[in-house]
Formats: C-alpha cells, sequence, structure tokens
C-alpha cells in the first residue's frame, strides 16, 4: 500500500431510537476487510452530518431536509404516551387526544413529531431535550408523546406508556447524500433492503469471481453426450466371443475337448 491509499471504512449515522445492531451484524459477516464505525447524531444535526461527510449513509427520521438527499423509507413508529405508572391513562390499553385534555403534554426542543394541533395543556417552558422532558414526566410535571422506540430508550421503572392511535407517527429512513452513491454505500443499501450475499447487486465483485470461472470451464468443455452409448441390439461386443460373455443370453457352451 502506498502512503496516497486509504484504506475502506464505512461511517454509518443514526438517531436516538434507532438500533442499527441487526444490520451492522450482517455488513460485519460480509465486508469484514471493511470496518463499520456507528455515529450517533440527533434529528437536528443528521442531515449536516451526511452533507458534510461525517458519514456515508445514515438512519434519519423523515422527511428528508433538502433535494440532495437520497432516502429509501423503511418503517413507521407508532406514537405513544409517557405517563407516571399511577396515572389514571396506564389503566387503559390506548389514549385518545380527548383523553390527554386536562393534561399538560411537554413539547421537547428536539420534538421528532409534527402537529397541526397539539392535544393538551401547553408548559410554561419547553424541554431542551426528550430525555430532560421524560424526567419532567417523572417528576409529575406533565406528559410526553414520542415514537415507542424513544419511550422505550428513555425507559425508567416508574414510568410507563400506552399507544396513541391517532397522533402523528415518524417514519425512519435510510439516508445518503445522492451524489455519493458509492460501492459500499450500494453494499448497505442491499443489506437494508434484504438482498441475499448472492444477489448481483448485493455482493462485491471478488464474490462474482468463482461462478464466472466456473461458467468459463464448462464452456470450455468439449461436449461427451454422445461419446459412449451402448450397442445396438444383436450386434456383438469388442469382448471375447470364448468367454461367453459377448454371445446371445442363454447360449450353453460346449464341452471342452479331451487332450490326446
Amino acid at each position: 500500500m502506498t502512503g496516497s491509499e486509504v484504506p475502506p471504512s464505512f461511517r454509518l449515522a443514526y438517531v436516538p431510537g434507532v438500533t442499527p445492531t441487526k444490520w451492522v451484524r450482517i455488513w460485519n459477516e460480509r465486508l469484514p476487510e471493511v470496518p463499520l464505525t456507528l455515529v450517533a447524531v440527533s434529528p437536528a444535526e443528521a442531515f449536516e452530518v451526511l452533507r458534510g461527510g461525517g458519514a456515508d449513509a445514515g438512519f434519519v427520521r423523515l422527511p428528508v431536509d433538502g433535494t440532495d438527499l437520497s432516502a429509501i423509507p423503511l418503517y413507521t413508529e407508532t406514537t405513544v404516551v409517557v405517563i407516571p405508572k399511577d396515572h389514571i391513562l396506564a389503566a387503559v390499553d390506548e389514549v385518545s387526544e380527548d383523553d390527554l385534555a386536562d393534561d399538560i403534554v411537554l413539547h421537547p426542543l428536539d420534538e421528532t413529531l409534527s402537529w397541526e394541533h397539539r392535544p393538551g395543556l401547553a408548559a410554561n417552558e419547553r424541554p431542551a431535550t426528550t430525555a430532560d422532558a421524560v424526567e419532567l414526566v417523572a417528576a409529575g410535571v406533565g406528559l410526553l408523546l414520542v415514537p415507542q422506540s424513544l419511550a422505550r430508550l428513555h425507559h425508567r421503572k416508574d414510568l410507563t406508556y400506552r399507544p396513541v392511535p391517532e397522533a402523528p407517527q415518524s417514519r425512519i429512513a435510510l439516508s445518503w447524500p445522492q451524489d455519493e452513491t458509492t460501492d459500499l454505500v450500494d453494499q448497505f443499501i442491499g443489506i437494508v433492503r434484504g438482498r441475499t450475499v448472492n444477489s448481483s447487486r448485493g455482493r462485491s465483485p471478488a464474490s462474482a469471481q468463482p461462478k464466472q470461472a466456473k461458467q468459463a470451464k464448462q464452456a470450455k468443455r468439449p461436449d461427451t453426450a454422445g461419446a459412449r452409448r451402448k450397442p445396438a441390439t444383436g450386434k456383438s461386443t469388442s469382448k471375447n466371443a470364448r468367454s461367453g460373455s459377448g454371445g446371445p443370453k442363454g447360449a450353453k457352451r460346449g464341452k471342452p475337448r479331451g487332450r490326446s
């Protein structure tokens, strides 16, 4: 390796709530020679990290900021309300927006949901982060509406959560700079989309060489389909007739002549 060559690597950004473990494991199995580095980012900074080259691709929350980034929507999260375990809403399976009308609903600055009409009562101040808002819920200050993955991420023993079917939902997508769709980015897209290792778009050029070599070898091999054919019925073979194996079925051997 010369001084100008840089060994390949792949940097993957992800926002809170996303668990990339499964895809990282598959990457390490298929491309062990290319190390993958995880880059934790907030939803607000995720797109600038991609634009600035801080990551090759990333799991983000839609909508994508700008047209210079490509994105593949992956899944939609259920929205839940985080409540104290002794709250009256803990007794129901689902919560409606009307059920929140008399409660203070916290609105953190790193909000991941887009509301047209926010339910509940507004707090005097907005918490700086979702983590801060969870602490306020535990203190009995108010309730919090978040994607379910964030409720799990900030789980506390004294809190629980319930789904809110009417609330807006958050969608997770894989995003990358449109002009930087490299071979490694395409490899990771294939992993996320579930392409197998034998897929023409999901394997490295090196992995295709053994199959191509085998096909070339078979093409050069002469046709031997007619090389071995059974003799026509009734014709003798090249075997010695005296052995009896080449004669008609059921024929008797003559007695050997005696010596004089």
